[in-house]
């Protein structure tokens, strides 16, 4: 899980990266409205989707332990 965490991340910082690049050629109130309204809240439930993925894996990691 941890692994899938990292590229997550990695996928979207990629993207918010583009959208950086994009937002110099593109930059109205549409701009603005997309950003906000798709991209914010998806690097918002990115970070906490990954949370709890690290979360998840501590857990299965002392779950495979205790089963040891």
């Amino acid at each position: 899980m941890k692994s899938s965490g990292n590229k997550l991340t990695a996928i979207t910082r990629e993207l918010w990266a583009q959208w950086q690049r994009t937002k110099g050629s593109w930059h109205d109130a549409r701009s603005q409205e997309f950003e906000r309204r798709y991209l914010e809240e998806l690097m918002t439930s990115v970070s906490r989707t990954v949370t709890v993925m690290e979360q998840l894996d501590k857990l299965v990691t002392k779950v495979r332990k205790d089963c040891e």
